[in-house]
């Protein structure tokens, strides 16, 4: 058994502090994205795009990592296999001041799976064990893991609780499960998605199998309601691509699931809110577009959406957009 000291990340009613996140996604929770999020809902936790570890240990890693300090809470999502590496990986985050290191294990893409990471670990628990205990025992964060239900034709419940048994023994802080398992080969990972059917009630009764653990479900919500109604059975919900195409869905969730009394911000003060922000990063050579193209579904559902979108898409590209773009789309909205 893996000696090491388990650091939960729930507090002392059991109840986990993060009851609702935004999953990690390559290509669109980068450091513009998040920062985004963070003018919406104050209290969800972020999580960074996977970033592997042979990046960080041989990358830029301010570039890789770096992040505006308001976007806490933040964790960091890494993908690897080698215990050393991820135990360094784990000590960087915590240099860097992320507020929780998490270990992909869910990820079945070709790519991910040609270098031993990701979903694909999952056939190998043991070795994923001994992944976890380096982090562990390497930083003072939490370390937490996101996985599927399980992988081609180990995918039975007790496959589940086989694999859960095993890396809870390394002190891991919180199972993030995606209720659909992954078809290593066959599907591409935007299919892994949506055709594998979903398996709520596997991850409810995973919980009551393991309650001392922090158990957060992901996969299929949209809205917070349904989000509500999930933490009747688990500690946590995990939403993903919902958030990015409907991003204003955050809005009520410092009030709603976290019983904050604070009214949510308007479509249009967070707009304004990426004001500032906009002008720093264009002013360091970046171009507006790899800022605004996350600020595209603000407007999703409302009013104006279309206008708004027309107006950010053919003038961020323009040579020196900057702010004043996205004051031109909100005046043509209010207009």
């Amino acid at each position: 058994m893996l000696a090491v000291s388990p650091k939960l990340t729930i507090n002392k009613s059991g109840r986990s502090l993060h009851p609702l996140s935004v999953a990690p996604m390559m290509d669109r929770t980068d450091r513009h994205c998040r920062y985004f999020l963070r003018q919406i809902s104050r209290r969800t936790l972020l999580y960074t795009e996977m970033v592997t570890s042979m990046a960080i240990l041989h990358g830029d890693q301010q570039k890789l990592l770096g992040f505006d300090r308001s976007e806490h809470p933040l964790a960091l999502q890494i993908g690897g296999d080698n215990p050393q590496d991820l135990a360094k990986c784990a000590q960087i985050a915590e240099e860097f001041g992320y507020d929780e290191v998490n270990l992909n294990v869910g990820c079945p893409s070709s790519r991910v799976q040609s270098g031993n990471f990701g979903a694909c670990l999952m056939l190998q628990p043991e070795h994923v064990a001994e992944c976890i205990a380096a982090m562990v025992n390497a930083t003072k964060l939490p370390v937490t893991i996101k996985h599927r239900i399980g992988v081609d034709e180990v995918d039975s419940y007790q496959d589940l609780v086989k694999f859960v048994s095993i890396v809870s023994q390394t002190g891991c802080q919180r199972f993030s499960v995606h209720v659909r398992k992954a078809w290593l080969k066959g599907l591409s990972p935007k299919e892994n998605r949506e055709v594998p059917p979903l398996r709520y009630e596997d991850i409810h009764r995973l919980k009551q199998d393991f309650p001392h653990l922090s158990i957060e479900i992901n996969g299929g919500f949209t809205t917070l309601e349904q989000v509500q109604t999930q933490l009747q059975f688990v500690d946590a919900v995990m939403i993903g691509r919902a958030v990015y195409d409907n991003p204003y869905l955050l809005a009520f969730a410092d009030s709603e699931i976290y019983g904050e009394n604070t009214p949510p911000p308007s479509r249009h003060q967070i707009a304004t809110a990426m004001l500032p922000y906009i002008d720093t990063w264009v002013s360091k050579g970046w171009r507006l577009n790899s800022i605004t193209r996350h600020l595209l579904q603000l407007f999703h559902g409302q009013p104006g959406s279309r206008i708004w979108k027309r107006v950010i898409t053919e003038q961020s590209v323009l040579p020196g957009a900057g702010a004043e773009v996205v004051r031109r789309a909100l005046a043509e909205i209010q207009g």
